[in-house]
């Protein structure tokens, strides 16, 4: 069984070298100057005990891949870049290829289940960083992450077991679990947090901002008879991963929204992270003005090429009030 990662970003490039490293045949989907550094460099894997330069191959589309029904694709880029990855996919891969969506949000599954059957939802802790070309960097060590899945919608079958399995090999925490997409909701709510980290800093988290923008999130979950498992469990299972530590002598600075700012990535997942709780709320008529004006500003940021934590605060505010908050 082979693994194509497509979307050889933090989260894609930390699970490469890991399952790299322990004997998995992995290739890596990658594109512009992060493609070019990793054809001619190799994947420069950097952890707070170590760097290492992994020789793992590099292409740039599924086409080239040749995927078959005994291979495994882990999307790892944002959702915003999935419909394009999976058209690509639907047109060079086996439909009995497995697809798991090693991403945030709950988009990715239900865009992938249009074309495959065998799709997987793997709910992703993960503190690693992508900000220059060919280079990754894991704060935790040994234990990286906590990369749970599941079949989507629901169950676990011999497949997810056997991916299971593998990942936990590669050292991550891992289960297979028949209730994923509860996890990723849970992770959601928390997701919501992104954007306020990448607006007004890291120091913005666990703000009373962040705090407005996750009960908001709780209210549409609520309305929509959504089922999100508990914080304190989410907690005792991300409480497996190690504690981060400093990796090249600098600790981690911002999650994925943050970096897509800091790289000028040119978009950005708000849309589907707090987007999905404004479109929640519009279903199920609860009010969202907070995640709508964080949707809203993330994504001017990224048109302008603004600086992470670079927001307003005055003007953040006015627009939640023009937007009944």
């Amino acid at each position: 069984m082979r693994y194509v990662i497509y979307g050889a970003g933090a989260i894609g490039g930390t699970m490469a070298a890991r399952l790299h490293t322990t004997g998995q045949d992995v290739l890596l989907i990658a594109r512009g100057a992060n493609l070019a550094a990793l054809q001619r460099d190799g994947l420069h894997f950097q952890t707070p005990d170590g760097d290492e330069c992994l020789e793992i191959p590099a292409l740039a589309t599924p086409r080239e891949a040749k995927i078959s029904a005994d291979d495994v694709v882990l999307l790892a880029m944002k959702t915003q870049d999935t419909a394009p990855a999976l058209l690509e996919l639907r047109d060079h891969a086996d439909p009995a290829t497995a697809v798991v969506c090693a991403q945030n949000g709950v988009e990715n599954e239900r865009l992938a289940l249009r074309y495959f059957a065998g799709v997987y939802g793997m709910c992703v802790y993960l503190p690693a960083q992508h900000l220059e070309p060919g280079v990754v960097q894991a704060f935790a060590a040994p234990t990286p992450g906590v990369l749970d899945l599941g079949c989507a919608p629901d169950g676990v079958d011999e497949r997810a077991q056997r991916i299971a399995a593998d990942v936990a090999a590669a050292g991550f925490a891992c289960e297979a679990r028949p209730d994923i997409m509860r996890w990723k909701y849970a992770k959601l709510i928390s997701n919501v947090g992104n954007a306020v980290q990448a607006l007004f800093g890291p120091g913005a988290r666990g703000s009373d901002l962040d705090q407005r923008a996750r009960a908001e999130a709780h209210a549409c979950c609520a309305a929509a008879a959504i089922d999100f498992t508990p914080a304190a469990e989410t907690t005792a299972r991300h409480n497996l991963m190690s504690p981060l530590r400093p990796v090249a002598g600098k600790p981690h600075t911002g999650g994925s929204s943050w970096q897509s700012l800091a790289r000028q990535a040119g978009s950005i997942e708000s849309d589907f992270l707090n987007g999905e709780i404004v479109l929640l709320g519009r279903l199920h008529d609860v009010p969202t003005p907070v995640n709508e004006a964080l949707r809203q500003t993330a994504a001017w940021m990224t048109r302008d090429g603004s600086a992470p934590g670079s927001a307003g605060p005055a003007q953040f505010d006015a627009l939640v009030v023009q937007l009944g908050g």
